[in-house]
């Protein structure tokens, strides 16, 4: 993973036949049952299906954050299940950004400063990465904001401070684990319109979970999740 990945203009993410089973015996549990699944590079997939049926399962393998007990997955043309875990997380830190339900801010840490964190574990110059930081906020429109701290911040801006924080290390694909949940309507909607610009504009890979029908509506593609397998997809 020293070496600079670069995803083609085709298929940037492929699972085949990927099963995960948690749990041996009469205790197994089979989370993911063959899945196969090809994701393009500049994609904006949502990833649905109720409560057990796989998809947050599957966003954790895509995030390097779990592995498949059988099968592959690909991500641009790299074989991730040949990867030691130290390789698994330089790609989630060099190609992958994450974003969360609850934020998942530091407290008593200003906007700046959480949205510099994942360019500190790049070891990146100080004055370099506050601009980025910078430049990141203004991105999600929080210039001006960059000393308050989430208790000083709305839970849209809040997420805004998340989505900065993700974008800043300018990566391939972007995660979002349920966006919008803790959010109401007339916000909701504002982060889904930040989040398809930056998909549109940055040619940004986006894989969502979320089981709210109009927020998928964004999506160009989704994918419905049964009982660990691929029920349907649609665009």
């Amino acid at each position: 993973m020293e070496a600079k990945i670069q995803p083609s203009n085709g298929a940037l993410i492929r699972l085949h036949s990927v099963t995960k089973v948690y749990g041996r015996g009469a205790a197994a549990v089979r989370a993911l049952d063959n899945i196969h699944l090809t994701i393009a590079r500049g994609e904006f997939v949502a990833v649905m299906g109720h409560s057990g049926s796989g998809k947050s399962t599957c966003m954790n393998i895509l995030g390097c954050l779990d592995t498949p007990s059988s099968g592959v997955y690909n991500f641009a043309g790299v074989d991730v299940g040949a990867l030691t875990r130290d390789q698994r997380a330089l790609l989630r830190r060099n190609y992958l950004g994450f974003i969360f339900q609850g934020f998942n801010l530091l407290n008593r840490t200003s906007a700046l400063e959480n949205v510099e964190l994942p360019l500190i574990y790049r070891s990146m110059p100080i004055r370099q990465r506050r601009d980025r930081a910078r430049a990141a906020l203004a991105s999600v429109g929080l210039s001006g904001w960059e000393h308050h701290t989430p208790g000083e911040l709305s839970g849209g801006q809040q997420q805004r401070v998340a989505i900065a924080r993700a974008i800043v290390t300018d990566p391939s694909v972007l995660l979002a684990d349920e966006p919008t949940g803790n959010l109401d309507s007339a916000r909701s909607r504002e982060i889904m319109e930040l989040i398809t610009q930056f998909n549109r504009e940055r040619d940004l890979t986006i894989i969502m979970v979320t089981h709210e029908a109009d927020m998928a509506a964004y999506a160009r593609r989704k994918v419905h999740f049964l009982d660990g397998r691929i029920e349907e997809q649609s665009r």
